[in-house]
């Protein structure tokens, strides 16, 4: 009879062996794991990445993350173009991180299914050329990211503000922005 009790115990805690997290401890032990990689560097396929200024967690990436996680998981589909059509460029311009009024701007996104902690899905996204790259971006300045279910989205972004002589320029009508598409993914 206890062999029993014992075994039925060890059964319901294995099945589940998805790490749980409070939400300071999954976005700390995120930026933990990327930014010891990026002050080292690392190598992403053949190539040599230098090391790269720390990530800082950003609310609004955050939450274009956990929209497409939780997509992905209710609608049964693995991909960075969501089932209506949108990029993760308009998920996350479309949570208010947009490239208006910034010299610069850039995002990017890392997805993953089926990883059981953040140690596992960050080890696949390092081993993998890609999503290395996107890792170790320097241009990449935010990070924000989301498990729902067995779905891992991580988003990027990078912005540069203008310069308080170029904003007044521009605010004066003596420089003009020319708005560029962004690329096709």
């Amino acid at each position: 009879m206890k062999y029993l009790i014992f075994t039925l115990v060890f059964a319901l805690t294995t099945v589940n062996r998805r790490q749980t997290y409070s939400d300071q401890q999954f976005k700390q032990e995120f930026l933990d794991n990327i930014n010891h990689t990026r002050a080292k560097g690392c190598k992403c396929g053949t190539t040599r990445m230098p090391p790269a200024p720390p990530l800082i967690w950003n609310e609004q990436l955050e939450k274009a993350a956990m929209s497409h996680a939780r997509d992905m998981a209710n609608k049964d589909y693995f991909s960075h173009t969501s089932k209506d059509g949108r990029t993760s460029f308009d998920r996350i311009e479309n949570t208010g991180y947009t490239h208006k009024g910034y010299r610069s701007f850039a995002v990017g996104e890392n997805i993953a299914q089926g990883q059981e902690s953040i140690a596992e899905v960050m080890a696949g996204w390092f081993k993998s050329e890609g999503h290395c790259r996107n890792l170790m971006n320097p241009d990449f300045k935010e990070v924000g990211a989301a498990t729902y279910n067995t779905y891992w989205v991580q988003d990027f972004g990078g912005r540069e503000a203008f310069s308080a002589e170029m904003q007044k320029m521009i605010k004066s009508g003596k420089v003009k922005i020319i708005q560029r598409s962004a690329p096709a993914q």
